[in-house]
This record gives structure tokens, sequence and C-alpha cells, in this order.
């Protein structure tokens, strides 16, 4: 596994639909992974810390983790296949290590919340990542987020309710 890190989210010019992009600590490659833009907008929220008067879907996962006395470790990108990424989510439930199967973007919104390392399988990484572009302001930085919501607005469900 391979340490990574959120370095912004974007949006697929064709398809319209918002890709979170992880790069890895040695800043050489990038994991392009194509989310729902439900998952793409907690995801943001959490980054650029913006307050709800209520939990949303995410934070209520984690408080519920918390309030059964699991502490989420880190998250796992394990695995490509057809092009669908799988991942899980892994904590310790009264020291035992608990694996729970997820969707990148759900794991990722979790690991932002929890503020733990985000992991991806090295064969990941070869079959899915790329070089580290040589201009990485194409994609939209989290601290532009006023850019990303804008890109959001421009989006309804149904242009991305069958692609997640």
């Amino acid at each position: 596994m391979v340490k990574v890190e959120i370095f912004g989210l974007a949006v697929d010019e064709a398809g319209k639909s918002p890709i979170i992009v992880l790069k890895d600590e040695g800043e050489t490659r990038v994991l392009p992974i194509w989310i729902g833009a439900m998952e793409a907008m907690s995801i943001s929220m959490a980054i650029n810390k913006v307050p709800f008067p209520r939990p949303m879907t995410h934070d209520l996962l984690l408080n519920a983790i918390r309030a059964l006395g699991g502490v989420i470790n880190r998250v796992e990108i394990t695995d490509i296949e057809n092009g669908t990424f799988f991942a899980e989510i892994v904590l310790d439930a009264g020291g035992e290590t608990k694996r729970i199967d997820s969707r990148p973007s759900d794991a990722i919104a979790l690991a932002v919340r929890a503020e733990c390392p985000i992991l991806a399988g090295e064969s990941v990484l070869e079959e899915a990542g790329g070089p580290f572009p040589e201009h990485p302001e194409t994609v939209i930085k989290t601290e532009d987020s006023e850019k990303w919501q804008e890109e959001l607005d421009k989006l309804s469900e149904d242009d991305i309710k069958y692609k997640m």
C-alpha cells in the first residue's frame, strides 16, 4: 500500500462527472477516480470545514462508529475491476481490526472527517494511475471551493445518477 492524499477535485469535461484526484507522497503519480456529485460535495465541504447545523451522512457514520467505540485507522483503495474501484475502511473496534467494504468516495469522505491516512494499492496505482501533471493548476484545488461549487451547481441529478 502507498500513502496518498487528496490533490484536488475536478470535473470531467466530456461527461461532466466529478473526479477526485489523489497523489502519492512523492508527487510522482496521481490517481483519478470518478465519483458522484453528492460524494464530491461531501468531500469538498469536509476539506473546507464548512459547518452544518445537523450531521450529514458521512458525519453520521463517523459519529456512529465513534459512539460504538470504534476508531477509523485508515482507508484503503484496494482494487480496480472493469473500471470500478474498491475500497475498505479499516477501523479498530474494541481492540479488534475490522475491514468494511466501501466505495472509495465514501471511504475518502470518512477519512477527511476522521483525519486518517488514505492508502492505495500499488497494483491500483499501476493500472489506473498516471504521472504527476506538469501543469497541476488544471486540477481544481480544494482552496478554490467557490469555483468547485460553481462546477457542481452546473450538474443536475439526472446527469449523474446512473454513473455512480
